[in-house]
């Protein structure tokens, strides 16, 4: 009997590893066919966060009447002005906790076929009432709770700006590295030319661009030394990445000019509508502020859901051969990422501030964001710098600690 249990149990299991396979190698389609794969479960769990966030900007433009009733909201200290800004705190609150307990329960996961992986890929009835539930809970707490949340919430998106921005360099240095490899060098050579071609001169025409339309006046003296001091860091990676000791190339520098460009429109985007300098903020443009409203969006839940099946850029060892039973993505790392990246749409739908006022349809504005969107330009060059100046430094601090043969 004992034996026939664990035939059976090596059936269920062989069957199991076979759908796995099966799903994992066919179309796309097929991942939804089953109700229990890890494939499906990242996208059904990217929905849910959009949701949840698509809520929270529902209840920060359209709550405030609504929350003017409940008795436990009334206690708001920036009067109604904040009302809708504590429900974007408290939705983020409970979608927080619901990724966290996901991140806590699947966190050591390391083959498939097991109960965690079953409890990631499974079980949505069980864990769509779970997070209504953890959504509702927090409409129920003191205010004081939700606005030390708020003060929690700004270290929780510095911390997924910083993993979203070591997952987009480490993607940057590998689609160098393989450009550069035997394998590619030579078919290649030519697409490398016109994608650093074509970085540098979209880099370029981005700058003179945002001269043109962000610094109308001799006193934007701000705004000049955004777009000046980004051309600078331009200059500066290209001439680190084309040093003999370092021999980057030129791609990797200018996709990284693409990404601090895009970061340094951001920041000067972020800043109030009434400022002087900035012409795009003449006249009525309502369906352009929705449109970008929405892109902004769903930009963002495409960023948190590719940075979350980025566990690799944080593997030290990555030339571990992959098995069949093994993991297609971290399921505790991915969950993570997730409950960060609801902090940070919590911090872009308040402006970063919990008694700052959002007008309808907009993301991100204000002052703090644009010192934000800044200083994360300046970090992601001290930060690919450093990648790669890190392996020369490194490896002559091992020529100098190593002992003079005896003569």
């Amino acid at each position: 009997m004992t034996m026939e249990k664990i035939e059976a149990g090596m059936d269920v299991m062989n069957n199991r590893s076979d759908r796995y396979v099966k799903v994992s190698g066919g179309p796309w389609w097929a991942q939804f066919r089953y109700g229990s794969n890890p494939w499906m479960a990242r996208y059904v769990y990217s929905v849910m966060f959009l949701l949840a966030n698509l809520l929270a900007w529902a209840v920060r433009d359209y709550g405030p009447s609504k929350f003017r009733e409940m008795h436990r909201l009334k206690s708001c200290e920036a009067g109604e002005n904040c009302l809708g800004t504590e429900g974007v705190l408290r939705v983020s609150f409970g979608c927080f906790m619901f990724f966290f307990t996901m991140f806590l329960s699947t966190i050591g996961t390391s083959k498939l076929h097991g109960q965690k992986e079953l409890w990631h890929s499974s079980w949505w009835s069980a864990k769509i009432f779970l997070m209504i539930g953890l959504v509702l809970l927090p409409f129920l707490l003191p205010s004081e709770i939700i606005q030390i949340y708020g003060e929690i919430a700004h270290f929780g998106a510095g911390v997924f700006l910083l993993i979203q921005l070591i997952s987009i360099i480490s993607f940057i240095t590998w689609l160098n590295e393989c450009c550069l490899s035997e394998k590619y060098a030579e078919r290649c050579h030519i697409h490398f030319m016109l994608l650093a071609t074509g970085a540098y001169v979209v880099c370029i025409l981005g700058i003179i661009l945002m001269y043109v339309w962000y610094t109308p006046q001799a006193t934007c003296l701000l705004n000049i030394f955004f777009i000046t001091w980004t051309l600078v860091l331009l200059q500066l990676m290209t001439s680190v990445s084309l040093h003999p000791k370092v021999s980057a190339g030129f791609l990797t520098p200018g996709f990284m000019g693409l990404y601090i460009v895009f970061l340094c429109w951001s920041a000067i985007r972020s800043e109030p509508a009434d400022n002087k300098c900035l012409r795009s903020s003449e006249g009525s443009r309502d369906w352009l502020t929705i449109i970008s409203f929405i892109v902004a969006l769903l930009a963002m839940v495409i960023a948190t859901f590719s940075t979350g099946i980025d566990s690799k850029c944080f593997q030290f060892r990555k030339d571990e051969k992959q098995a069949d039973d093994d993991l297609p993505y971290s399921f505790g790392f991915f969950h993570f990422v997730f409950a960060t990246g609801t902090m940070y749409f919590a911090m872009l739908l308040i402006g970063w501030s919990s008694h700052h006022t959002m007008k309808k349809w907009t993301i991100d504005v204000g002052w703090t964001s644009t010192w934000v969107r800044i200083v994360n330009e300046w970090l992601a060059v001290c930060v690919y710098l450093w990648m790669l100046v890190a392996p020369i430094v490194w490896k002559s601090r091992q020529v100098a600690e190593e002992p003079e043969p005896n003569k």
